[in-house]
């Protein structure tokens, strides 16, 4: 990196912006009436993810101020009554009036949507924020808010009630030295009727992640709720370094040192830190000013471009490689754990839920901060390199025995029968969005399934035993795996990068297992794979586990099937005496019509849909279950063991 990027680097992290922030720079687009009617265009849904959403909206604000330099604290916390505190010592708030509305800047911020200083194109150089609309949708939203600012000297303060209107206009209550902004709102309970009701854990994992990205800034969530406060304090002068180390934690790196590069150009910032493990799966996550970009964007492509580049041709100087052979992509990303993080002045987004980052300019800028650097890295630290270079050689050859195992899964048409595993009981529809396959544990349990089922519409494939722990396989073994190849010839959609969704033979893939144990262990086992390889159909909502009941009770011709032991007493206890009660142990112990009554007859079963709300905290907690690391899973189960029932 030449003198002037280091200079250009500095100003824009240490640097505050040079551009006021007053009420002039307020810039108002449109109103608010649509955001109480309509609140899922605006926040995704009304449900506990929505109802988080709001406090992203207030912490980003915050963020933003600290990116401009000039907060480098903020404070969130969750009152009693799931009251949101949000508070940061920035600039505070425009307390003047803007022109254009005729209101405070606080006023027009919190009641008019698309108002902030996001949009002038000076007061902030970067912005994650929901477009600006952030601040007046969470007022909206709310039974009510209050907006405190701390300004020349002065205290202001102004309250707004039922979903955003201003109780009086913004005024001073008293004198401070303080500086800064603090919002505190109540969600409105006749908007998120599901829950208002906050999970820390899922405040927890985003605070986390904001502060790795975000080097030096001080971030404190709280809990306030219960009699013994909890409080949790991030700062992270690593960055995302050290956001690499923590993504590895229950893995074993293959070298020490992360690699870390940043750069700048046309005032778009580059950030990147990379680390190999020795397990087989790369995990590669992306960012655009704060917002994770799910679905990658031309950022994630110029890395793999230029990682790809600068592997290969220090193989070859090396002559670690031939002349003329190549390491794929595959090959250079496998054990790979990396973070691409960007900030953009005008990010452009892509895909249908606005989480892929489309400018084009990125790949070129990326992909040469990155070759550059990692180039130099490489001849500097040649140990390093080597280790890097023998774990993608190894991966090499390993795809290549993999690509012959992988010819036996592929089929040929979803209409050749002759290509489908034998043990599959097929359903005749060919309508994917009504055809749903059973994964069966068992061949006993397989047999009763396939005599229970609606034959037109579900498919039953049992399998044999616990299939192969993919955590600890390379490829080739997962492809040679029995069970497994079973499996994906019968979705018939691919596996990995060649997946194709559309392919895709059932829209409904439901695990079903004993409720036991071994039935867990199987059905964690499955979860893994699919989370690994196939993770599409868990994203598209494909992947469901079934819920057998663990008991039958009859008394007389009443008979109740319940799936706990509260319930099963409940029931007891309203059927009075002289009841039979029947403990399943297993599948097995079903005939063919109590398993459809129970488990397959979509009028009356209970089915868990799976997703991920965190592929990042998904994948530490398969890393730590499934993977090589005693300790963290040890640590797991004596912090969890608490909530397990025993099955005396």
């Amino acid at each position: 990196m030449d003198e002037n990027q280091m200079k250009e680097i500095e100003e824009m992290e240490n640097i505050k912006v040079d551009h006021s922030y007053t009420a002039d720079d307020i810039q108002v687009l449109e109103g608010l009436e649509a955001v109480r009617k309509r609140p899922g265009m605006y926040i995704g849904s009304t449900s506990e993810k929505g109802l988080h959403h709001l406090v992203w909206e207030i912490v980003d604000n915050s963020i933003d101020e600290a990116l401009a330099g000039f907060a480098t604290d903020i404070d969130i916390a969750i009152e009693k009554d799931n009251i949101i505190r949000v508070e940061d010592n920035g600039r505070g708030m425009p307390t003047g009036i803007v022109e254009k509305s005729g209101i405070s800047g606080v006023e027009t911020i919190f009641t008019i949507l698309h108002a902030g200083g996001k949009f002038g194109g000076g007061a902030y150089k970067v912005s994650g924020g929901l477009h600006g609309v952030g601040a007046s949708v969470v007022n909206a939203l709310s039974e009510w808010l209050e907006v405190t600012v701390y300004q020349n000297g002065n205290i202001y303060f102004m309250r707004f009630e039922n979903g955003g209107k201003a109780v009086e206009s913004l005024k001073i209550i008293g004198k401070t030295d303080k500086h800064g902004s603090m919002v505190r709102f109540k969600a409105d309970p006749t908007i998120f009727t599901e829950t208002q009701v906050y999970d820390f854990e899922t405040l927890n994992t985003r605070i986390r992640q904001l502060a790795f990205l975000n080097k030096s800034i001080k971030l404190i969530l709280t809990d306030e709720r219960e009699e013994e406060r909890k409080e949790i304090v991030y700062k992270y002068d690593g960055g995302i370094r050290q956001y690499v180390e923590y993504l590895n934690q229950n893995k074993s790196p293959l070298h020490e040192e992360v690699v870390y590069v940043e750069g700048i150009e046309d005032g778009i910032l580059a950030e990147i830190a990379l680390q190999y493990n020795d397990g087989y799966v790369p995990n590669i996550y992306s960012f655009c000013n704060n917002i994770n970009t799910a679905e990658g964007g031309t950022h994630e492509d110029g890395f793999r471009l230029a990682l790809t580049r600068i592997v290969n041709a220090y193989a070859r100087e090396n002559g670690m490689i031939k002349k003329d052979e190549t390491l794929a992509g595959d090959d250079v990303r496998e054990g790979l754990t990396a973070i691409i993080s960007v900030k953009h002045p005008d990010p452009q987004y892509e895909g249908q839920t606005k989480t892929k980052l489309g400018n084009s300019e990125v790949r070129k800028i990326v992909s040469s901060i990155l070759g550059e650097q990692l180039e130099k890295f490489f001849l500097e630290n040649p140990d390093t390199a080597k280790i890097i270079i023998d774990k993608c050689i190894l991966a090499s050859k390993a795809r290549m025995a993999a690509k012959k195992a992988r010819e036996l899964t592929r089929r040929k048409s979803a209409l050749e029968i002759s290509s489908l595993p034998g043990k599959l009981a097929d359903c005749s529809s060919r309508d994917a969005s009504e055809c749903e396959i059973y994964i069966v544990e068992g061949d006993s349990a397989g047999g009763s399934a396939k005599q229970g089922r609606n034959s037109k519409f579900q498919a039953i494939l049992p399998l044999r035993g616990k299939i192969l722990n993919v955590e600890k396989a390379r490829l080739h073994r997962i492809f040679e795996n029995n069970e497994i190849r079973s499996m994906i010839t019968a979705f018939g959609c691919g596996i990995g990068e060649e997946m194709d969704i559309s392919k895709l033979r059932y829209h409904k893939i439901i695990i079903m297992t004993d409720a036991d144990v071994d039935g867990a262990h199987i059905c964690t086992l499955m979860l893994t794979f699919f989370y690994r390889f196939l993770r599409p159909i868990i994203e598209g909502g494909y992947v469901y586990i079934a819920m057998p009941p663990l008991f039958k009770i009859q008394k007389g011709q009443r008979i109740e099937y319940v799936y706990d032991e509260s319930s099963r007493d409940r029931v007891i206890a309203e059927m009075g005496e002289n009841v039979s009660i029947q403990r399943y142990k297993g599948l097995g112990e079903m005939n063919p019509e109590q398993l459809w009554e129970t488990t397959m007859d979509p009028a009356f079963r209970t089915l868990k849909k799976v997703n991920i709300n965190d592929a990042m905290e998904a994948d530490k907690v398969f890393e730590m279950l499934m993977g090589e690391e005693v300790g963290p899973r040890r640590e797991f189960i004596q912090e969890n063991a608490v909530y397990a029932e025993l099955d005396v």
